[in-house]
Order: structure tokens, then sequence, then C-alpha cells
């Protein structure tokens, strides 16, 4: 069926993860999934029959506490207990598409066969993703190793019945919500609570949220920018494949490509001009934006990595006999990827910000700080100041998480990648960059009209079109935080493609 994705079928990717979102698919497990479950399942139970010697989370405690040996009457009472004392999120709430994506990570992780849970744990987890049960988790709380504990056993305690979930647009107890549908508890066999909170989807979830997003930003930063370039009259030799060709990084190629396809039939871009040489921040963009471009990719093909590995622990291996205590779980490649791509956002927003400067200066024939009336009016005065706050601030957020880890769990887990941290900042920077480049844009369509009758390119002229429907140009003062909030509305609701 086209509204149904099987997972377990083949690897995710992010045209996958899209349509799942997007489209609002369902989930099922396919066939060959349940069957890797079902085999790890039996190996697992047969081995623990059999076994005299401790297997790590399974027979025993956890952490530091690895020594301690637990009955095997009390192994599904163990598992329980771990999801309950690890539910420690704090902070804010998680959105319900990220809590999706964690939702649909885990399942896909746990199909893979090497976790030993049983198939109806999985299946319960794709019957609240299915039904829209999101269990309310928070963003504070994650080392990054042992993976994601404590988000994860906030996510998973409604599947034991604890804890508390939105369901029909109200928060609910989890209970009352397993009542209504007449499902069970589910009742945990042995080394499922750990295969639960052992993890790295809230890792996971939260950079693939923010690489989709940021790659709109990226094209939405081109096209900003391209609208900059026109508003100050900047020239198009920068933008020139020939000079790309000697530098051939993929992302500058493409940036200068976008450029000049953006700028096409342009009666400003194609005048002659008078200055020799524009300022970096036009200059350099092929150079700037087209890195960003690359650590994106970058970026992008380390999550696709991720979200399709097995990275609970221990983990096991029935065809070879094996049950491995290993580390999958640690964040590491995601907490450097996801502070390279917050500095990479981050220098969007700081060049964005130069050339919203250059704009108000009165150069190139505008009127300072854009509007006709300068004195009387202030105009696109503190715009740029409310840029160049938001430009400091994602310096702050670019310190990385990554650097730092704190012992945990009595000095058994000594080192952590603080990936969720990584993560959960990455946020602010896009935040910060959506409303950076909002009033940039604001800046570039207001300059625009004071080149006039010149038209830009017909793709420019029919956006800006669009935009003035909803933002007009401003002649003298009004109030400006709702102009950039309808700005940054604006953005976020149009598709952007050239």
């Amino acid at each position: 069926m086209k509204n149904v994705y099987q997972v377990g079928s083949g690897p995710l990717t992010f045209e996958i993860i899209e349509r799942i979102i997007n489209e609002n698919l369902k989930l099922e497990l396919a066939t060959e999934a349940k069957e890797r479950i079902q085999h790890c399942r039996d190996y697992l139970d047969r081995k623990i029959a059999a076994s005299d010697v401790p297997l790590y989370g399974i027979t025993t405690g956890f952490g530091s506490l690895c020594n301690k040996n637990i009955s095997l009457d009390e192994l599904g009472t163990l598992q329980e207990n771990l999801i309950k004392s690890h539910a420690c999120s704090v902070g804010e709430e998680i959105s319900p598409v990220v809590i999706k994506l964690m939702m649909l990570f885990k399942a896909h992780a746990l199909s893979l066969g090497h976790s030993g849970v049983q198939v109806v744990t999985v299946q319960r987890i794709l019957d609240f993703f299915n039904n829209d049960v999101m269990p309310i988790v928070y963003d504070r709380g994650s080392l990054g190793a042992s993976g994601d504990l404590a988000p994860l056993a906030n996510l998973f305690l409604p599947l034991i019945g604890v804890g508390d979930v939105y369901y029909k647009g109200k928060k609910c107890e989890a209970i009352n919500v397993l009542d209504e549908f007449g499902w069970e508890p589910v009742k945990l066999m042995s080394k499922e609570g750990l295969a639960l909170l052992n993890g790295t989807q809230f890792m996971s979830a939260n950079g693939v949220f923010a690489v989709l997003k940021a790659f709109r930003l990226s094209k939405k930063a081109d096209l900003i920018a391209a609208i900059s370039l026109e508003a100050f009259d900047g020239r198009i030799e920068p933008f020139m494949d020939c000079i790309q060709q000697i530098r051939p990084h993929r992302g500058q190629i493409e940036t200068g490509a976008a450029f000049r396809r953006l700028l096409d039939g342009s009666e400003i871009i194609a005048h002659p001009k008078e200055h020799v040489q524009d300022p970096y921040s036009f200059r350099c963009i092929p150079q700037v934006h087209g890195a960003t471009k690359d650590t994106l990719n970058y970026v992008a093909s380390v999550l696709l990595t991720e979200i399709n590995s097995v990275t609970d622990n221990p983990t096991i291996f029935p065809e070879e006999d094996r049950i491995i205590s290993g580390g999958n779980f640690h964040g590491q490649p995601l907490a450097f990827a996801y502070d390279f791509l917050a500095i990479a956002l981050a220098e969007l927003g700081n060049i964005s910000e130069r050339r919203v400067a250059q704009l108000i200066m009165g150069l190139r024939g505008l009127p300072e700080f854009l509007v006709a009336n300068p004195g009387l009016n202030s105009g696109f005065m503190i715009p740029q100041y409310s840029a160049a706050s938001m430009v400091s601030q994602n310096k702050m957020y670019c310190f990385p998480a990554s650097c730092d880890s704190i012992v945990s769990s009595n000095g058994q887990e000594d080192h952590v990648s603080m990936g969720a941290n990584a993560a959960t900042k990455l946020y602010k920077v896009m935040n910060n960059l959506e409303f950076i480049l909002s009033i940039e844009l604001m800046n570039g369509a207001q300059g625009i009209e004071f080149r006039r009758p010149e038209k830009s390119s017909p793709y420019i002229e029919n956006f800006l079109k669009e935009y003035r429907k909803e933002v007009p140009f401003i002649k003298d003062d009004i109030v400006m935080y709702t102009e950039i909030n309808k700005t940054r509305a604006f953005l976020n609701r149009i598709k952007i493609e050239y």
C-alpha cells in the first residue's frame, strides 16, 4: 500500500523519512524484520537458559553494577526498573515530529535483529506511531553515552503503562490511553529495557530534523544573498564558473551555479558597474556558502550511517554465537558532526549580517538605513542590531559540546560524547539563523526598490512579488519586529526551487 512504510524492508533514506513524516505514512513491520527479531530473541532465550556465566545487562545489573547477578525470575523486573529509574530527562518538551522520528529510528534499529527484543515490543512502538500517541520527552538529560538513556527512558515508559503521553491534543496518563485501545502494557523480557534505552535515537532524531531543515535554509540563504547582491549593485564575476573550477570544492561550484541561475535575465546585474570589486560578504559568497553546503553533506552522510546502525548494547550475533558488550551507543561521530554543522550554519548568519550592514551604510546610491528620509526615520538601523546580537549568540552556541566529558556511573562510564547537547544547541543556532536571514531579506528587498525602474531577474521579481503581498515596502518608520516575524513565517512557508 502506498500509505504504508514497511520498517526493516531496507535502509532508511532522507527521502523515505520525509515521506513518512510529510505524508503521514503508517508503519508496519516487514515480514523479514519479524523473522530477524524473533530469531534473535529465540537465540537469547536459549543462551540464558544454557549459560553459566554472567551476561551484562541481561543477567547482571547496569553500569558500575555490572558485577551484581540477577536471578532468572527477576530478569523482567530488572528491565522495568531500568526504564523507570532512567526516565530523568528534564527541560523543554521535544516536538512531536522529533518524537515520531525517535520511534521510527528505534523500531528500525531493533528490526535489524541484533537486540534480543520481542516482536510485540517493536509492534507497540509502531502502534504508538500510527495512532499519534506521543510520549512526553524533554530536551536535557543525555550524555550521549551510553546512548540517550534518559530521553529514551521517557520515550518508552508508556510501553509499560507508566508516564505521560499526548493523545488527541491532551496530556494523559499512559495507562489510560493503553486502556482506550485495549492494549496491555508490554511485559518486558530479559535485555529489552536495555535495548530500548541504549542507543542514539534522541541524538539522531534531532540531527535528522536539523539536517533536513538546514538543507532548506542553505537554499534560502543563497536566494536572499542574491537579492542583497542586486540591492547592493554587486558584480556577477565572482560567481562565474571558471573561477570555481580552479578551486573545485563541490559546494563552491554549486553556489556559483545557483547564483547564475537566480540572476539570469537581471537588468541590475547586467548594467555596467563603476566599482571594480565588492566587499568579501558579497564577493566570497561561493566560498562561504559553499563550505556550509559541503559541511552539510558530510553531516548528512554521518547521519545516514547512524540511523541504519545497531546502537544498543550488548549486541547479539546468533550466527556467530556471540553476545558482545561494546560501545556502539557512544555518540562521538554525531557529536563531532553536530558541532561542525553548528559552526557552518552560524557562518551563514555571520556573513548575512555583514551584508545587512553594507546595505544600510548609504553606499552605491542607497539611502542611509534604506529610507528616503533618514533622520526623521531610523529605517533599518536597528534590525542590524538584532542580527548582530544573534550572530554573537550563535558564536557562544558554537563552543563544541564534543570536547567535554564528565564521568558517570561511578567511573564505569568514564568518557561520554555530549552529543545530545551538541544536537539540541544546533536548534538554537538554526533558530537564530532564520531570524538573521529574515532581516537580510527585509533589507535586500527594500534596497532593490531604490534601483527601480531597473528589474532583477524574473525569478527574483516573482519571489519579491509574493513577499510584498505580506511585507510592504517601508516608506516611513513602523514597528519592525512584526515585519521580521512576518518575514520569517513567509520563509518557513514557501518552498524554494531554482
